[in-house]
């Protein structure tokens, strides 16, 4: 925990000795140089090039779906907000595997839920519609959405609980994660995906009870990483807990304070963004981009 001192009002505060916040014995300046080389997403002035550069990725987005099985059947949704159109988004094509969509697969559905552009499968997932407008309406902030029936996060989601800060990884949702708590069937309502967009709020995932993760973000590459995380954090507590019941124990869990600085470490956007780098180099390799076509 870092030093304390009081303030002219008697308030506790951080001692900051000139150093970064969450990297003890690193000076601002050298943490900012630092953090000017990083790489960051692209930028773009022409519009349609910003739509087929994020059209492509999200078609490795899908790929990485499938590669780690958040499959099942047919079931499961990532959407991106169109920036040519941004009351649109596009999405996989119903019925169409994870591990085999291209980026001429995907179609382009508007706000009244009509497929307006696309692959030759244009068969629209009625849920995805329903519960992805709603969001993107509600958060314009929100570029990408992800959902899906990964195993340990529905599992997980049949609790009704959040997930407790229990590593370092979990910090990134600490206090940045809801539970939606309802089940009503398959999202063929528009009021149930309004239901979802209001309880999700602000916050960066939802865990939908009894039916699994919903995760956004300001890039593809954001959401994905917070869905592969969340899901790795519901495997992860999953165990703990069996493990420490056996022993008639409790996991521990992280302090508040020590959470909240971690987290604007570990769950900020560009975290997110540069974490997910590597999976994408890597499907990219694995499939020598043929999900560009």
């Amino acid at each position: 925990m870092a030093p304390h001192a009081e303030d002219t009002n008697g308030v506790s505060q951080p001692v900051n000795n000139g150093e970064a916040p969450l990297e003890p014995g690193v000076k601002k300046n050298i943490a900012a140089q630092g953090m000017l080389n990083f790489p960051r997403p692209p930028k773009f002035d022409d519009k349609y090039k910003e739509r087929d550069y994020l059209k492509g990725r999200l078609a490795a987005a899908f790929r990485l779906f499938g590669k780690y099985g958040f499959d099942e059947g047919v079931a499961g949704h990532i959407t991106l907000r169109d920036p040519v159109q941004p009351d649109c988004f596009w999405v996989n094509p119903f019925g169409t595997a994870f591990s085999m969509i291209n980026k001429s697969d995907l179609i382009l559905v508007n706000h009244s839920g009509e497929v307006i552009d696309g692959g030759e499968n244009r068969l629209l997932n009625q849920a995805a519609y329903m519960i992805h407008s709603q969001v993107h309406a509600a958060r314009p902030d929100v570029v990408c959405a992800a959902h899906s029936h990964s195993i340990y996060g529905r599992t997980w989601c049949s609790l009704g609980r959040k997930i407790d800060t229990l590593t370092q990884d979990a910090c990134a949702f600490h206090n940045d994660h809801v539970v939606y708590d309802s089940f009503n069937g398959v999202v063929l309502a528009e009021t149930e995906g309004k239901a979802i967009a209001e309880c999700l709020g602000g916050k960066k995932a939802a865990l939908l009870q009894n039916h699994g993760l919903l995760t956004v973000g300001h890039t593809v590459e954001e959401t994905i990483m917070w869905f592969v995380s969340l899901e790795k954090c519901c495997h992860s507590q999953l165990m703990a807990e069996a493990a420490a019941a056996s022993r008639g124990e409790k996991p521990i869990i992280i302090g508040d304070e020590e959470a909240t600085y971690t987290a604007r470490t570990v769950g900020s956007h560009r975290a997110g963004w540069f974490g997910a780098k590597p999976m994408f180099d890597t499907i990219h390799k694995e499939t020598g981009g043929d999900y560009l076509q």
